[in-house]
């Protein structure tokens, strides 16, 4: 409940945030699952990724994924590079059955894509096994296209830290409520494509407050999700790829339209000073994350 619209961003932003119990159990969670990989492979270091290290994590915690990076040892490496001992999906089957050992009422635990995921009650976990990627970086298991991919997670968690800082600390909470709206409008987007095109679109850009930050990125992004978004740690590949059509690149363009136009709409509302008329369009695409007209 709110009255001013500065107010209501500001509940927006709490409302967005997990809560300090929900981060003890994801802590707990997470060290025991690297307990257990560690117990029965050869690991070189593990670490959190994702949008968890990155501080852009939504609640409710229960429609969260946490990922959890595993380096392993480059004995595994040259076994599963091999397409005769199952290769990149040879790999992931190996993390999953020694996942299953210990978590043998998890609900489900599967091999997605990338990943190993355990689909716990209250939230899901992703384990990503990798290798240390000569000249930097790691490499991880693509099992659709029986490929390795290029990535650096903690790379990441350094160039959106430093970005954060650059925007005086506006930045995660702009592409939390980006992803809340993302999340009320069908979940069309994968995260990590949209920080990826924030981080982007408001480099060198002020963000002077959050209702014209939000505008300017709907405005930006019906033309940005068009091209290639490139990953930032400079390993190439887009990562909106999974937008592989044109159909599916102009319905996502669609859906920032839409977004733009309502944004539009609530700040002109304010502007004539009619704010329960702007609170309401901001909730057309915030939904419940953002607070009612008291």
């Amino acid at each position: 409940m709110a009255t001013t619209i500065l107010a209501s961003f500001q509940k927006l932003k709490e409302n967005l945030e997990t809560t300090g119990l929900q981060k003890s159990t994801v802590s707990t969670r997470q060290n025991n699952v690297r307990e257990v990989v560690e117990k029965d492979l050869l690991v070189l270091d593990s670490f959190l990724t994702g949008s968890y290290s990155r501080n852009t994590m939504i609640a409710p915690l229960k429609e969260a994924d946490v990922d959890i990076f595993i380096v392993l040892d480059p004995k595994y490496f040259y076994h599963y590079d091999n397409r005769q001992n199952g290769g990149q999906t040879g790999l992931l089957d190996l993390l999953k059955r020694t996942l299953r050992k210990t978590y043998t009422k998890t609900p489900d635990i599967s091999r997605n894509g990338q990943a190993v995921t355990i689909r716990f009650e209250d939230f899901i976990v992703d384990v990503v096994p990798g290798f240390n990627r000569k000249g930097g970086g790691y490499l991880i298991p693509n099992s659709i296209t029986q490929s390795w991919i290029s990535t650096d997670p903690k790379k990441h968690v350094e160039i959106f830290s430093q970005a954060n800082s650059n925007h005086n600390g506006d930045l995660i909470p702009l592409i939390k409520m980006i992803k809340g709206w993302n999340r009320n409008s069908g979940k069309h987007f994968r995260s990590f494509h949209l920080e990826v095109m924030i981080l982007q679109i408001l480099n060198g850009v002020t963000i002077s407050d959050f209702p014209s930050g939000v505008r300017f990125f709907f405005d930006k992004a019906r033309f940005y999700v068009t091209k290639q978004n490139l990953d930032p740690a400079g390993y190439g590949g887009d990562v909106g790829s999974y937008l592989n059509t044109q159909e599916k690149i102009q319905e996502a363009s669609s859906k920032f339209q839409l977004a733009y136009e309502r944004a539009l709409k609530a700040e002109d509302y304010a502007s004539r000073g009619c704010i329960k008329n702007a609170i309401d369009m901001w909730v057309k695409i915030f939904g419940d994350y953002f607070p009612a007209y008291e």
